[in-house]
């Protein structure tokens, strides 16, 4: 599972760049420089578009499978987790009178 949150990360921050190197008004990537211009325009504009797609779908896949692990408790933690809270001593209520134990006694000198 951890490696899935890893790969969604990854697949996050390329989306953003993917984005960020979009212009909407057709500048972009394929402005600027003459070594853009291989592609063309449109070109340039279909190959980010298309790839910002293919990520925004790995960016679904990829939460729903988490979730769907992290639900099905297929996920080594869960159980350690389950136990610890089990193990948990509930406090007492205010008011209600407890059995306190008695001090231990104090250690002697060897002296």
């Amino acid at each position: 599972m951890m490696f899935l949150i890893i790969l969604l990360v990854i697949v996050c921050v390329a989306l953003a760049l993917f984005v960020l190197i979009q212009n909407p008004k057709g500048g972009g990537l394929a402005t600027g420089s003459s070594a853009s211009n291989m592609f063309g325009v449109q070109r340039t504009g279909d190959v980010l578009e298309k790839g910002s797609w293919i990520l925004i779908a790995l960016v679904v896949v990829l939460s729903m499978s988490i979730t769907t692990m992290a639900k099905s408790g297929s996920g080594t933690g869960k159980s350690r987790l389950k136990d610890q809270v089990d193990k948990v001593v509930a406090p007492a209520a205010i008011g209600t009178e407890t059995q306190q134990a008695a001090p231990a006694p104090a250690p002697k000198d060897s002296l």
